[in-house]
């Protein structure tokens, strides 16, 4: 129960692919410059999830997209020059970089997702 039982796709909500910020988080990682337009996208794709409880659960299936895809492990490097720990701090740090709101339940940093302290992610 609670803001994020609304964000579970069993009950029929659907997580936004988020294809804009899964570009810039690739760009960004292997420290290339995202261009203005991948970077627009994105934080519209994720200003357009409605219920801000849900913005950081997208971000992390995204990210899981992003590792399932390439073949990814623990430790790993995600693309050449890119670190899976790398990754998942870029990815955590989307709301602070779009200045998207999103709860903040652990009392860390406003704009991260709270997911980004915990290594299975």
């Amino acid at each position: 129960s609670g803001p994020w039982s609304w964000c579970d796709p069993a009950t029929g909500y659907k997580v936004s692919a988020l294809t804009g910020c899964r570009a810039m988080v690739k760009l960004q990682c292997v420290g290339s410059q995202v261009p203005e337009a991948v970077l627009r996208d994105c934080c519209q794709q994720l200003a357009d999830i409605n219920n801000e409880w849900c913005r950081c659960g997208d971000l992390s299936s995204m990210l899981r997209s992003v590792y399932q895809e390439l073949g990814v492990r623990e430790g790993k490097e995600v693309l050449p020059g890119c670190r899976k720990e790398v990754m998942k701090l870029t990815a955590a740090s989307v709301p602070e970089v779009c200045k998207v709101p999103i709860p903040n339940p652990s009392g860390d940093r406003a704009g991260v997702c709270y997911w980004a302290a915990y290594p299975d992610v």
